[in-house]
């Protein structure tokens, strides 16, 4: 879970790169992965074009910002178009941990199969919203462990429900799901501004749900789905 502003931490991050001292491993050129699954990001985003707002309100993205995003309904699955600041917590490891990020928490809502947190730096996955007069992502049919269809750029990156985050911020996903989409993923200074797409598919999970070849497989099965269902 994140906090901070976006606003704040992209200056932040312009300012270094300008001084030529951002770290490698924080480089605004990250590797991007190749397409997951079989379905395109342009069919997926296709049948995401107008909302249906299941929401009682709308969501930040930050802490600074006006509310502006819904959560929307389709069959099958719910949506919303936001941001994605990056999760760094869970387990410790090389670029999740107190050092790198000031928000650091070594836990997460939902666990890997052996009670341990996830690992946000290896790990895919989405943060929700906690439930609030806003949403209730339980009652709405999404699960720890559910199957998400990250969209950015072009691609697509399955990946699961693995913690909860503010109650009134929404866009925000693991170090490793920002990673596989080309996006900058260090915790304090990465992100992207907008133009992500997250696509929850119902009453699904992935087991165990640090299995990220399974969130693969399953995902793009409910996407085929979700392409004929809407």
């Amino acid at each position: 879970m994140r906090l901070r502003t976006l606003s704040l931490a992209a200056a932040s991050g312009t300012a270094l790169l300008a001084a030529g001292l951002l770290p490698a491993h924080a480089s605004a050129a990250a590797p991007k992965s190749a397409q997951e699954g079989t379905v395109s990001a342009a069919d997926l985003l296709a049948k995401v074009t107008s909302c249906s707002q299941i929401s009682s309100g709308k969501y930040k993205t930050d802490e600074e910002t006006s509310a502006t995003v819904p959560v929307c309904g389709k069959n099958g699955a719910v949506f919303w178009k936001a941001d994605m600041d990056i999760d760094c917590d869970g387990q410790r490891t090389t670029n999740c941990n107190e050092d790198r990020d000031p928000w650091f928490q070594a836990d997460t809502a939902f666990h890997q199969s052996d009670g341990k947190p996830l690992k946000a730096e290896t790990l895919p996955y989405v943060v929700v919203p906690s439930t609030s007069g806003i949403w209730n992502y339980s009652n709405a049919g999404i699960k720890g462990g559910g199957v998400v269809a990250v969209i950015y750029d072009n691609k697509v990156e399955y990946a699961v429900v693995g913690d909860t985050g503010p109650s009134q911020i929404i866009g925000e996903a693991s170090y490793a799901t920002a990673k596989a989409l080309g996006i900058d993923p260090d915790p304090a200074t990465g992100g992207a501004d907008s133009g992500v797409t997250y696509i929850l598919f119902k009453n699904s999970k992935v087991s165990p749900i640090e299995s990220h070849s399974a969130a693969v497989s399953l995902g793009d099965q409910l996407a085929k789905q979700f392409l004929a269902n809407n």
